[in-house]
């Protein structure tokens, strides 16, 4: 039986929702709006690729996890889609860069193989638990200074990443069970989330202005953002604190070696050293406390 729950918090994204949701960091905010935007294209190739792959799978035990797997990703994507569309609110033209980000996904759906896109998967979100645990473990300056209806939204979908840090590679090996093949695939993932990130970035450096951004979004872009700080560092440019620069140089040296690691052949998430914020959350979930607005519930229950 798998030990994954579906919960489904309630976000309220109603009302005004700033691009600079953490204002103390303008790179972060707008790196979290692009998660937002990744997370409900990205979960939606999820939901058709397992779909497909389930009548392939003959063992209960993963035919349930996938099922479970699914319908956490689910509520991932709509919670997402509620932000995302609030900020189309306020920024219409985002819509057309969420549409492009969304064609590039079903590209892939459409044309390539159902083996191709459960390694994609298994290879993304192999990386998901090192990632996520450098960000949990250093909620209180990422999350906490910002809105917190953002801010939550992102713990949540984060610790239940975390919690379901091995369905995508459990799925892959009943599958196709090539540990070599998920490993030659990593360089075509790579290069396609980066035309993602790419349709993203030129999509909001248009429709965002400039002065509410703060940064050139296309910094994420790994080339841009070596030119942008070369140029900061000559004084061309102002400079505009990174989005992790609150964040300890040896933890994201640890957090890049572990995601490194993640590619390779027989690497198992279920190994991964966990964010111990997870636990906290899960036990105030288990409580039946407001996890949609995490900081002031718990300033209330103090």
């Amino acid at each position: 039986m798998t030990d994954l729950e579906i919960r489904r918090p309630r976000f309220d994204f109603s009302g005004d929702v700033p691009w600079q949701w953490n204002p103390q960091s303008p790179a972060f905010s707008f790196f979290m709006n692009a998660t937002s935007i990744i997370a409900i294209c990205f979960e939606q190739m999820i939901v058709g690729a397992v779909t497909e792959a389930k009548p392939l799978i003959t063992d209960p035990v993963v035919a349930e996890e996938a099922t479970a797997f699914l319908r956490q990703e689910a509520q991932h994507s709509a919670s997402h889609r509620k932000h995302v569309t609030a900020l189309i609110k306020r920024y219409p033209g985002l819509q057309q860069t969420l549409d492009a980000a969304m064609a590039e996904f079903d590209n892939v759906t459409a044309t390539t193989p159902l083996a191709y896109r459960l390694a994609y998967i298994a290879d993304l979100e192999a990386t998901f638990t090192p990632t996520f645990k450098l960000m949990l473990d250093n909620e209180a300056e990422l999350f906490r200074p910002g809105d917190e209806r953002v801010a939550s939204l992102f713990l949540w979908h984060f610790v239940e990443e975390v919690e379901h840090r091995s369905s995508a590679l459990v799925i892959y090996d009943a599958v196709v069970g090539k540990p070599w093949y998920r490993l030659r695939m990593v360089p075509a993932v790579v290069k396609h989330l980066l035309s993602v990130i790419a349709v993203i970035a030129d999509g909001v450096n248009e429709h965002v202005p400039e002065f509410e951004r703060q940064v050139d979004a296309r910094t994420m872009l790994p080339i841009h953002g070596l030119r942008t700080t070369l140029r900061q560092r000559l004084g061309r440019e102002s400079q505009q604190p990174p989005a992790f620069a609150s964040v300890p140089r040896k933890q994201k040296v640890v957090a890049g070696a572990r995601i490194l690691l993640s590619q390779t052949p027989f690497h198992d998430p279920a190994h991964e050293p966990l964010p111990t914020f997870a636990d906290e959350w899960f036990a105030r979930w288990d409580r039946g406390e407001d996890v949609t607005r995490w900081y002031s519930s718990a300033r209330a229950g103090e």
